[in-house]
């Protein structure tokens, strides 16, 4: 008796999930997307010209870049935003050595305990420190912010579609609202504190824009010029190099793997032909 309810039961259960699959994808198939601002002109995000060095199978790291990248991160971008994932000493992979590394974690102050009193206090930050908030909490970070508080950059281009090019795409993307979107939406406006980005999934953006003239990071002598462009491309590829330090050797790791179960399946291949040439001609099983 139990088995045959539990029969019923099953297939009942596989009834219903199967109708709900059918009406998902049928409304799916047919309903009509109501057309919005967003939709219409929001675009997808690009690559610099030339594109970034650590691109394709093959792509590697351009140290030179990741070190303007954490020139502007530092100059511009930590005022508001986070790297809570980075530890100083993680900078070895940009080419910093031991003393440059000490000296960098030096320069910022971190919370610590003071070993008199106990209270809570600031001091230099060691090589073993993550990099600080810029703001004690939460609170802070949106009061200061327009109640929007910036998200932690250690994992941004991971955590976006076409993470590098979504970066330098909306950095390089504030301008004013075109004209084809006002005269087909006349009630699009962006509302005061916000930034029209046509990069940003809802075209209006609360962080204002963070390079706003060319040179307002000063490069060493032999790099590029630093325009808005060349600054977005340098931070985008350090942004990228925080998401995933191990990238590139990853890639140069994966090509051997590769290699070697070819070649493994290859052996097996003909193994496999050998044992099987050795059988009795003729055999029949019993």
């Amino acid at each position: 008796m139990i088995r045959p309810i539990a029969i019923l039961v099953g297939l009942g259960f596989s009834i219903v999930v199967l109708l709900a699959f059918v009406t998902g994808a049928y409304t799916w198939a047919t309903e009509e997307t109501q057309p919005t601002a967003e939709h219409e002109f929001h675009i997808a995000p690009h690559a610099p010209e030339g594109g970034f060095a650590h691109d394709g199978p093959l792509g590697t790291w351009d140290v030179a870049q990741l070190q303007r990248g954490y020139q502007v991160y530092k100059e511009v971008c930590a005022a508001c935003h986070s790297l809570k994932y980075v530890a100083f000493r993680d900078l070895a992979g940009l080419g910093y050595d031991e003393g440059q590394i000490k000296a960098e974690a030096a320069s910022y102050q971190v919370p610590g305990i003071d070993p008199n009193t106990g209270e809570a206090t600031f001091r230099p930050g060691l090589p073993t420190d993550y990099f600080p908030s810029p703001y004690p909490n939460a609170v802070a970070a949106a009061a200061a912010n327009n109640n929007a508080i910036p998200p932690d950059l250690s994992l941004m281009t991971k955590a976006r579609h076409h993470g590098p090019e979504y970066v330098y795409s909306l950095l390089t993307g504030y301008d004013a609202i075109p004209a084809e979107l006002t005269q087909e939406f006349p009630d699009f406006e962006t509302p005061t504190g916000l930034y029209f980005n046509q990069y940003f999934p809802n075209l209006n953006l609360a962080m204002a824009p963070p390079l706003t003239t060319d040179g307002q990071v000063t490069y060493a002598e032999g790099n590029p010029q630093p325009t808005i462009r060349q600054m977005s491309a340098d931070v985008a590829a350090f942004l990228t190099w925080t998401a995933e330090p191990k990238m590139v050797e990853r890639r140069q790791t994966g090509w051997p793997v590769l290699g070697f179960l070819i070649f493994a399946t290859i052996l097996a291949f003909f193994a496999k032909k050998q044992v099987w040439s050795s059988a009795t001609p003729g055999r029949k099983d019993d």
